[in-house]
């Protein structure tokens, strides 16, 4: 009683729930902070747990394309089949 005696005389329209709202609001900014650097954490250790993809080492190995002819052997893109029993229906109608 005596501490909200004493801050009702400093703050005589809040009293003691003036600090009480303060410290709330501060204890909710610090879960906040603290919520924020335990991300960053998980974060950090998240990347130091992948693991570093192999190196690989640069090769002459290149594919000569006119000695492979199945790589040409592709049906056209322009070549279009159309099955007259798919009905089309707009959906705007």
């Amino acid at each position: 009683m005596v501490y909200e005696a004493n801050a009702r005389v400093k703050d005589p329209v809040y009293g003691c729930v003036g600090a009480i709202s303060y410290l709330q609001n501060q204890v909710s900014q610090l879960q906040m902070q603290l919520t924020v650097a335990q991300t960053e954490l998980l974060r950090i250790k998240m990347q130091q747990d992948l693991p570093s993809p192999p190196y690989l080492a640069p090769t002459n190995n290149f594919i000569n394309i006119d000695s492979q002819p199945e790589y040409l052997n592709f049906p056209s893109s322009t070549t279009v089949i159309q099955d007259p029993s798919l009905k089309t229906e707009s959906i705007w109608t």
